[in-house]
């Protein structure tokens, strides 16, 4: 028996409790919500590497280690997300069910109070965030933002949403921008970390065996001195209609294959809308599966892209189409993808083809609940935006979909913006 539950446990904190005992192991998590900006996106994504390097009384890596082993091997990760024009920062904890504890309890208490000890009582230096340790995940955050070029498919989806969603909050890369990372100080991020927990909203999120009030009581008890300065922030996410003419963008490197991604508008439609299992069905029709119409025949039958998929930016209203393509073919594929969508719209399916996109994404919304990591991901991005709705009960309702309902989703798609990653010799 499953059951999720939510608490206003300070103010601007809330905890969302999944009560199951479907597992071995239990996860928690604490996030601090802050408007995606240009201005302040790399000082937020540095803050939890710095947390997680110590403590008033775990100052280093290696007594925080200590303690985790003493918590049967547990693990406390820093976590820097994007939900829609939210950017999530904090910690992703995953420990051994108090149920399965050699003395029957315990683990949840100490792993709570561990988290809140590297969220509130740093490791300092001065009155600041320790200089070496800020010297270190500096370097550390630039290797990020510099790798995030290395995976060329993942950089040009990246690429076309900072295109087309230029001059919106969505734009901004969830790390921020290298420049930035290279002007941070240890003071100026320890009064970028003091505007956050005390202007933030919080997420925690809890999934295990405990009741729902003893979570509760365990994370007021670690969070305990959270200062709370009022005004906080109800995340919001704009929604922008498609540019008249889709803009187009070419970039050069030396790639072997090129990247055709083209980034598309729902028309509005997002997670909070009626019309979203219509969308998510949509989705899977045209590029979101194995049997869509974008693998099948752009990729298999015409062999114009070594891949070709769709994706839903659900909180957003922003779909993205990624293909690798030859050079000499870029043409012919985005000429054979806008002809797959407009089949898409004319309703051009088979019965097989809906059955087993429906089958796909219910099947892939039910598997959520088999994955620990998986819920907490999902339920903080529905606390966000304020919706209550499971996996499972977005599951029913993609079950009542029409093929009818589906088109109309298609129908609202409007192109935006394509992105081309071309080679030198492209």
């Amino acid at each position: 028996m499953r059951t999720v539950t939510r608490n206003q446990l300070l103010p601007g904190v809330f905890l969302t409790a999944v009560h199951t005992k479907k597992f071995k192991s239990s996860v928690l998590s604490m996030t601090l919500l802050a408007p995606l900006s240009a201005e302040n996106a790399a000082a937020n994504a540095l803050i939890p590497y710095l947390l997680r390097r110590g403590s008033e009384a775990h100052p280093d890596m290696q007594s925080i280690s200590a303690a985790l082993d003493q918590l049967y091997g547990g693990s406390i990760e820093p976590m820097v997300r994007k939900k829609g024009e939210v950017q999530c920062l904090g910690f992703v904890g995953s420990f051994l069910d108090d149920a399965y504890t050699l003395d029957g309890g315990g683990i949840l208490d100490e792993a709570a109070e561990l988290m809140g000890e590297l969220l509130l009582r740093p490791c300092t230096d001065g009155g600041a965030f320790s200089t070496e340790y800020t010297r270190q995940e500096k370097a550390n955050l630039i290797d990020r933002i510099r790798g995030e070029i290395n995976d060329k498919r993942s950089y040009a989806s990246n690429r076309v949403v900072e295109e087309m969603c230029a001059g919106e909050p969505y734009g901004v890369n969830r790390l921020g921008r290298e420049s930035d990372v290279e002007s941070l100080t240890p003071q100026g991020l320890w009064e970028r970390y003091q505007e956050l927990l005390g202007r933030a909203r919080i997420e925690l999120y809890y999934c295990g065996s405990a009741e729902p009030d003893r979570v509760c009581f365990i994370f007021q008890k670690a969070l305990a001195g959270l200062p709370r300065e009022g005004g906080y922030q109800e995340p919001s996410c704009s929604i922008v209609s498609a540019a008249q003419t889709p803009r187009r963008v070419e970039e050069t490197m030396d790639v072997a294959q090129g990247k055709l991604t083209m980034g598309f508008r729902t028309g509005g439609i997002t997670a909070a809308s009626p019309e979203y299992p219509a969308l998510m069905l949509c989705n899977a029709l045209f590029g979101g599966t194995t049997t869509s119409k974008l693998f099948l025949n752009v990729r298999e039958k015409l062999s114009l892209c070594y891949y070709a998929s769709s994706m839903v930016h659900k909180y957003k209203g922003v779909m993205v189409v990624s293909s690798g393509v030859e050079f000499a073919n870029v043409k012919k594929a985005e000429d054979e993808i806008l002809a797959q969508l407009e089949a898409c719209r004319n309703g051009d399916f088979e019965p097989w083809e809906v059955e087993g996109a429906r089958r796909y994404t219910v099947s892939s919304l039910r598997t959520v609940l088999d994955s620990q990591g998986r819920q907490e991901d999902y339920w903080l991005g529905q606390a966000i935006y304020g919706l209550a709705e499971g996996p499972e009960e977005l599951a029913q309702r993609l079950e009542q979909v029409t093929t009818q309902q589906a088109v109309a989703a298609a129908k609202a798609l409007s192109l935006d913006t394509v992105y081309f990653l071309k080679g030198t010799e492209g």
